[in-house]
């Protein structure tokens, strides 16, 4: 025969009821996943079978509407999910799912992915699913600045990841990009994990995740970024811990290059950075306001010893002190020119702007006249 494949259609009459007896034989040496489309004559015999049972394909399995994750595997038919389906409840009749997919020209060659479903989707709803490849993704937007304990928390709480799990992979810092390369030994993946919008598989873990900021990270400091930082000469890993600093404490987008201007006069010259971000990094979580970053007012920022604290030890922090958006990484890079050292919050404004000023005395009579009431 032509077709290993052999219909045999067996229209039965039974009483009343009109049931319609449907037998399919499959060859067993027909390859698996072999396509079989239906031919000039099995379609229109196939297509009056599926109208007699029409109803069925237009019932869902029940009313229930919550969300099902469904995994196709690489490889899969109609006739192998099929099964699964009606095990998740998503539908009641395997065989008759397997007969509208090999309809359909949809029972092999399915996208593999995870997919969200749920059982009040006809049979039609959950092909058309499968067949437009709808692969099931959350999508994530990390903002600018985060720590990677905040990160952390944010995936957990969209059920992507254990948050410890994921926290050990960072501090791991297990990866081999080459633009980690420059990082101390035993450095953490903090500053590396680069806030964007993405779109996560539910399935994709912790060790995924990070794979993919990462991977995000190498595309947007490109090549004439990494010049850049050897013309000022500095590596990967201190423009991107100046540039969470930078981060940290501009407030307006467009300070941003003026405050990157000022800490690396501070640097040229020698002089601590005294950043009030590196404090609050040493600090870390503060359980009573339930944040990452503290409120320094009644803390004396000398008071908090580590190596994170740029009030007590000169020149940049160990690494990063929080993961740096571009615009910051841009600033480091390209930092407006200024003859100014310091800068201070404008209280009176409110804004989040600062005053900036060239000496000491400067600065001191900026924090008496814009200073906290």
């Amino acid at each position: 025969m032509l077709r290993a494949i052999k219909i045999l259609v067996l229209l039965a009459i039974i009483g009343a009821s009109g049931a319609l007896a449907w037998v399919v034989f499959v060859d067993p040496a027909e390859p698996s996943g072999t396509p079989h489309n239906p031919s000039f004559w099995e379609k229109p015999l196939l297509g009056f079978y599926l109208s007699l049972r029409e109803e069925e394909l237009n019932t869902p399995a029940s009313a229930e509407n919550t969300p099902v994750l469904f995994t196709i595997s690489p490889g899969e038919t109609a006739a192998t999910i099929a099964p699964r389906l009606v095990s998740a409840s998503l539908i009641r009749d395997a065989e008759l799912f397997r007969l509208l997919a090999w309809y359909e020209g949809a029972d092999v060659a399915l996208l593999a992915g995870e997919y969200q479903l749920r059982p009040n989707m006809t049979m039609w709803e959950i092909l058309d699913v499968f067949r437009e490849g709808k692969v099931y993704e959350v999508s994530v937007t990390i903002p600018e600045g985060w720590r990677s304990e905040e990160i952390a928390e944010y995936l957990q709480s969209l059920g992507l990841v254990d948050s410890q799990q994921f926290l050990a992979v960072v501090e791991e810092g297990g990866f081999s990009q080459n633009f980690l390369s420059d990082r101390s030994a035993g450095a953490s993946l903090e500053g590396y994990l680069f806030p964007d919008t993405y779109s996560f598989p539910p399935s994709l873990g912790s060790y995924g995740i990070i794979e993919l900021m990462l991977e995000n990270f190498g595309v947007q400091f490109t090549p004439e970024m990494r010049a850049k930082a050897e013309e000022r000469g500095m590596s990967i890993h201190q423009v991107v811990t100046l540039a969470s600093i930078v981060e940290r404490e501009a407030v307006l987008a467009e300070e941003r290059p003026l405050i990157a201007g000022v800490l690396l006069n501070r640097l040229a010259v020698g002089m601590p950075l005294e950043a009030d971000a590196t404090v609050q990094y040493a600090l870390g979580y503060n359980s009573p306001t339930g944040t990452w970053w503290s409120d320094l007012a009644g803390i004396s920022p000398r008071e908090v010893d580590s190596p994170y604290n740029t009030y007590l030890y000169p020149g940049l922090p160990p690494g990063p002190i929080a993961n740096p958006g571009l615009d910051s990484i841009l600033a480091v890079l390209d930092p407006e020119e200024t003859t100014h050292y310091f800068y201070y919050a404008n209280y009176l404004l409110g804004d989040g702007s600062h005053v900036f000023a060239e000496t000491y005395a400067e600065h001191l009579e900026n924090i008496a006249r814009y200073g906290q009431p």
